[in-house]
């Protein structure tokens, strides 16, 4: 299973324009409370991809956001991981550190190196899914790539050519305004290239004894690494409610919109005790509720949104679930404002 550090997420709450972060919100707040122990919790990959995937669509964030969050990323934000990269002499040597301490962070888009003529190809290691949300973390990780190698240069660094194996966004001003430099998409490859002079120029901060001691320290946290502790139920409901106004998604639907065989799903669902049938009722409820409480839209645009094409069945179910219609429980809501 993929995971990644939730610091990312962090990052990313305090990214998105006000509107996106409440647009949002279920997801975001299913990585748990912003607390000190927010930097060793993980993701996975599927929250992380369905995540990305439902920004890129909101036009008020957009498909650019996967750079600006690797663009944001700075050593500190990596605790240990993140020291151990600015005390390496080089930033060769940073990337070596990469290469063999990154899964204390993520084993979503790590780094190997690989040595040519006169400079190094940065290639990020990606998954075998074709989902955008896999592209945009592909994204994500060069462009933090090249936002810590620009902080701890001692020269300017600027790429001699960043790569990318899909298909070019729509609009690719923000990678552009970010790597400055020539950008490949459709490549045989992903990562970037560095000359043999920032590759030698030296890391500001550059300490052989400190890195010494924090690559001791590191090769211990690999040795007891956890796994992700993240749950498939959070996940699944929130790409449910996202096709609701299709009519009531099936299993193999929303196995297909995380990248995964059904069959994966259902074993992952069951390893932590949840029925499809059962959580797509209960998300169909509380999205009800929410509408209901949260909005003034019309009795049929609730039920349209939570996939009844007739208001009256709408209304039946509700008042299985509930005990009363929607419209009575909307004007006896406390929280009202209709």
């Amino acid at each position: 299973m993929g995971y990644i550090a939730s610091i990312f997420l962090e990052k990313l709450r305090h990214l998105l324009p006000p509107v996106s972060a409440a647009r949002h919100g279920a997801l975001l707040g299913n990585v748990g409370n912003a607390n000190a122990e927010a930097k060793s919790a993980f993701v996975t990959d599927i929250a992380f991809f369905a995540l990305l995937e439902h920004i890129a669509e909101d036009a008020a964030a957009g498909r650019s956001i996967a750079v600006a969050l690797g663009a944001s990323m700075r050593g500190d934000d990596y605790g240990a991981f993140g020291f151990a990269f600015k005390s390496a002499t080089n930033l060769l040597n940073s990337f070596q550190r990469v290469e063999r301490y990154g899964r204390v962070v993520t084993n979503l888009g790590n780094y190997t190196v690989e040595r040519g003529n006169g400079s190094a190809f940065m290639r990020v290691r990606k998954g075998e899914s074709e989902r955008l949300g896999e592209h945009m973390v592909t994204e994500l990780a060069v462009a933090a790539g090249t936002a810590i190698s620009r902080e701890v240069c001692r020269t300017p660094f600027v790429p001699i050519s960043v790569h990318f194996s899909h298909e070019a966004p729509p609009d690719s001003a923000g990678h552009e305004a970010h790597f400055r430099c020539p950008l490949i998409f459709g490549s045989d490859r992903d990562g970037f290239e560095v000359s043999e002079a920032d590759l030698y120029a030296g890391n500001r901060l550059g300490d052989a004894a400190i890195s010494g001691f924090l690559d001791s320290h590191l090769e211990h946290k690999l040795a007891e690494f956890p796994e992700s502790r993240q749950t498939i139920e959070p996940v699944v409901r929130a790409e449910i409610e996202r096709s609701l106004s299709d009519g009531v998604p099936t299993l193999q639907t929303i196995a297909r919109h995380l990248g995964m065989s059904p069959r994966t799903l259902q074993r992952r669902m069951a390893d932590e005790g949840v029925v499809f049938r059962d959580l797509a009722e209960r998300t169909r409820f509380d999205l009800a509720e929410r509408l209901l409480r949260e909005t003034d839209y019309a009795l049929a645009e609730v039920a349209f949104l939570t996939g009844y094409a007739e208001q009256s069945t709408f209304s039946r179910a509700f008042k299985r679930w509930n005990g009363c219609t929607p419209a009575a429980w909307r004007k006896s809501s406390p929280s009202a404002d209709v």
